[in-house]
């Protein structure tokens, strides 16, 4: 695995052998990722959010091109580690993981977020919940984005607030843009 864009650009990163529930997403499917997030957003001023972190591959590649606001959640004790490790080698301030199931941290969080990254295990049986719980909570300011990592098994293209999507074969990224007023 290895950092593609920014400042840290080609600093490879080696997670744990052993991740049975993680799905490290690919160089391909990220860079046109980051290709659309580049275009479309300044990551310098973004208040970042990685749900369900695994190897922190996202926010690094975020941290890499400037985002200084960063907060993962991941509940996997060897893949918290892993990423409080990385993060600490590659010296990347402002970045906060927390150790948590993702869904109780939805519950509870009254933050809000310019970007969410959500990549949950594929098998994820409540995967649809994520969209739902993200805009009920408002956990989006204006303009925000929530881009949720699935395979091309799920459809979420009349959800509020979809936007587009992105396919890279078994990698499929849906765009959701907050777009209510501010109260």
């Amino acid at each position: 695995m290895r950092i593609i864009g920014g400042e840290l650009g080609r600093r490879r990163i080696n997670p744990p052998a052993n991740m049975p529930h993680t799905r490290p997403t690919t160089d391909i499917a990220k860079e046109g990722l980051f290709n659309i997030i580049e275009n479309n957003l300044d990551i310098e001023e973004l208040k970042t959010l990685d749900l369900f972190g695994g190897t922190g591959n996202i926010s690094y590649e975020l941290a890499s091109r400037g985002a200084n606001d960063l907060t993962i959640v991941e509940k996997d004790s060897k893949m918290y580690e892993f990423i409080k490790k990385t993060a600490q080698e590659l010296k990347l301030k402002n970045f906060n993981v927390s150790k948590m199931d993702v869904f109780k941290f939805l519950d509870q969080c009254s933050d809000k977020f310019d970007f969410i990254f959500a990549g949950p295990p594929y098998a994820l049986g409540n995967i649809d919940d994520i969209p739902k719980l993200i805009f009920e909570k408002q956990l989006l300011n204006k303009k925000g984005w929530f881009v949720l990592e699935h395979t091309p098994g799920n459809d979420y293209k009349k959800t509020p607030y979809y936007t587009t999507e992105r396919n890279y074969g078994t990698t499929v990224f849906s765009i959701f843009i907050e777009s209510r007023e501010c109260e």
